[in-house]
């Protein structure tokens, strides 16, 4: 026999004693075999008996101290000339990696297979020429997603917070893109299993900048207290304490620093802080202070702070000043580019990367989700072009920030195509995005893939740009978070001045004009997301069923719920302008236009909740569509105040009720309430 062969015969001898996550690695091997072959493997105590041996690597073996490492032979028994497989790994990760090496490579199981509805074949055997893999050591030392804003995994399921069988997927999916790293949500409350389950399956647990080192933040603990620090020194103290101590025996990355409550500067709770000395001042006491602690209980304990937002600007003014050893992370805009993030209308664009002055270690954190209520995707794919995305990640491993990468991976279904690109990334540093987004449509839309191919290419080339920053391109908030502001500035009556809350987009502009801008922005996109979503229609009929279902899952719901924002931006901005004009009646019908086109978007979620994945989209609290909804909907009440009021039956009987209806009605002493759509 020249090959080894994998069937329903094949056995396994697994290390023993056998750690959690080893387990849960065997787990998933075991289901994807059954999956394959229609039955379990056996596994036996005796490594002379198995087909395939996996061990740890002993005192002296080649891969020994490689963090991660693995090392798969295929060789042949020269006792009874059979082959068999031996699986050595390092550590716990060589072997979970090993053993979903094996899943991919030769069981043919997607890495995405859960979120991309992609099952593997069944086979009866899988045969695996001599030879050995080494497994190579990935750019990145610490790689991982930031879990983040994660409101669909929320809603998706009746139990709060999310239970095990929502957590699971996103783990495994992690570890088969070769991350190491993660921070399991936002803020979830410390009886969910998220963070045990996290290094249950053998991942390291990293921090929220807004929850240095894993505490729970203050005005949760102490609603009632003033989150100061100067006010609140001893319980900030205790919270830090206590969480440190419950993970000191874990792996984990322990994040230091301070800021606000609610993921915002400290000093809008302490405006004393009025000067940006005194605000390095209290941050680089603050994560000292920290750093103390925590070695009281763990001897050179892996550290790392943020260089986020405001604390960026701060740093590079010499203002702060971190112990030695800790990892700065520098962090992209929200947007994928390497500057600092805006906040309102502030934008200064500080450069976020190292230079040759800045002592490392060095990581990123980086974006390809965000939620900022302005212009950020959250529920579609980032618009930015993914040559621009490798570029920034690249120029910034290039300038030596490559020792850790947390990406913020939002709610996964949607953004597997920017997970998958970023994970070849840090796993080689560098990538052909023309090849890639070629091999990725071929992997999913194989049967008509060079039509997807095109689809994907376009998703990018439309994206509405609204400013002249290489990562000013439009995601979905961007059509509901300012329609909002536009429709709250109108009802109070204050469209005659500038909507402050607006000046990021459209500059130093008077109100109508700013409505006009996002109006020009919508015009000028609309013909190009219909003609899109003609050619995804097309591409979706040419699939096979499974492919299909992916892919009006995946691009073409994206395309349609933009295109949905689009005309129902435009409507809004119409009857803006007829409002202008006294046109009421106008105004009031553009506006009721705009909500069915909004609530186009309500049907596409809706058409995407099938099977398993019902009520995935059932806490829209960012984007938020219901809420654009309500706010047109007060919005026509309010313009039905302009001339139809107080019986409102005006409008009803001039422009709907023939005159044979109304000389009936008229002759009554009063008219009726009419209830308008």
């Amino acid at each position: 026999m020249n090959c080894f062969v994998l069937d329903v015969n094949t056995s396994f001898c697994l290390p023993k004693p056998m750690t959690k996550p080893v387990e849960h690695a065997a787990e998933i091997l075991f289901r994807d075999f059954r999956k394959v072959f229609g039955k379990s493997p056996e596994t036996t105590d005796s490594d002379g008996n198995a087909s395939v041996v996996v061990r740890y690597a002993g005192q002296g073996d080649e891969i020994a101290g490689r963090p991660e490492c693995f090392r798969i032979s295929v060789f042949k028994n020269e006792k009874d000339d059979s082959c068999r497989m031996d699986i050595t790994g390092s550590d716990d990760l060589g072997i979970i990696y090993a053993l979903l090496y094996v899943s991919e490579k030769y069981l043919g199981v997607d890495r995405f297979w859960f979120w991309t509805e992609k099952e593997p074949e069944k086979r009866e055997r899988i045969e695996i020429p001599p030879g050995v893999y080494i497994s190579p050591s990935p750019k990145v030392r610490y790689r991982g997603w930031f879990v983040n804003d994660e409101v669909c995994l929320i809603g998706w399921t009746d139990v709060y917070p999310p239970p095990k069988e929502v957590w699971m997927p996103v783990f495994e999916t992690l570890l088969r893109c070769g991350g190491n790293m993660v921070i399991p949500g936002t803020d979830l409350p410390r009886t969910g299993v998220h963070w045990d389950l996290a290094l249950e399956m053998g991942l390291y647990i990293t921090h929220h900048h807004a929850e240095p080192l894993g505490a729970e933040m203050f005005l949760r603990a102490y609603p009632d207290k003033s989150p100061s620090y100067d006010e609140s020194k001893d319980l900030y103290e205790a919270l830090w304490e206590d969480a440190i101590k419950k993970r000191k025996d874990e792996k984990v990355i322990w994040v230091l620093g301070f800021r606000g409550q609610g993921d915002c500067p400290f000093w809008e709770n302490s405006p004393e802080y009025d000067t940006p000395e005194k605000r390095g001042e209290l941050i680089s006491r603050v994560i000292h202070r920290q750093y103390e602690i925590l070695c009281k209980y763990v001897n050179n304990p892996p550290c790392a702070v943020y260089l986020y937002g405001e604390i960026t600007e701060l740093y590079r003014q010499g203002l702060i000043n971190f112990p030695d050893g800790v990892i700065k992370i520098w962090s992209d805009n929200g947007y994928g580019e390497m500057v600092s993030r805006r906040q309102g209308n502030h934008n200064p664009r500080v450069p976020s990367l190292p230079t040759n002055k800045d002592v490392g270690p060095h990581g990123l954190y980086y974006h390809i989700t965000f939620h900022d209520l302005q212009a950020s995707n959250h529920l579609v794919m980032m618009p930015s072009q993914p040559e621009f995305i490798k570029n920034e990640l690249v120029k910034a491993f290039n300038a030596g920030a490559d020792y850790y990468l947390l990406l913020n991976c939002g709610n996964i279904r949607m953004h597997v195509y920017f997970l998958d690109l970023v994970s070849k990334i840090w796993s080689d540093g560098d990538i052909d995005t023309g090849v890639h987004m070629e091999n990725f449509c071929k992997k999913y839309f194989s049967a008509a893939w060079e039509k997807a191919l095109s689809c994907y290419r376009d998703y990018f080339r439309y994206a509405i740009r609204y400013g002249e920053n290489p990562s000013d391109a439009a995601g979905d908030e961007y059509y509901h978070h300012p329609a909002r502001m536009i429709i709250g500035h109108w009802v109070r009556g204050e469209t005659k001045e500038t909507a402050k809350d607006l000046l990021w987009a459209t500059g130093e502009l008077d109100f109508p004009e700013q409505v006009r801008f996002f109006y020009e922005k919508m015009i000028n996109a609309v013909e190009n997301f219909e003609k899109l979503k003609e050619k995804c229609v097309d591409t979706c009929n040419s699939l096979r069923r499974e492919e299909a279902v992916f892919f009006k899952d995946n691009i073409l719901f994206q395309v349609r719920f933009l295109l949905s924002g689009c005309k129902g931006f435009i409507s809004l901005c119409k009857s803006f302008f007829e409002f202008e004009k006294g046109n009421y009646p106008l105004a009031f019908v553009y506006a009721s236009q705009s909500m069915w086109e909004y609530g186009e978007s309500l049907n596409v979620m809706a058409e995407s909740e099938h099977g398993k994945w019902k009520n995935f989209y059932r806490a829209d609290w960012l984007t938020n569509v219901k809420s654009t909804l309500y706010s047109l909907d007060t919005l026509r009440k309010y313009l039905r105040m302009h001339g139809d009021s107080p019986d409102f039956f005006i409008w009803y009987r001039e422009y709907i009720m023939t005159e044979k209806v109304f000389s009936k009605i008229r002759t009554g002493s009063r008219y009726p309430t009419m209830n308008w759509r």
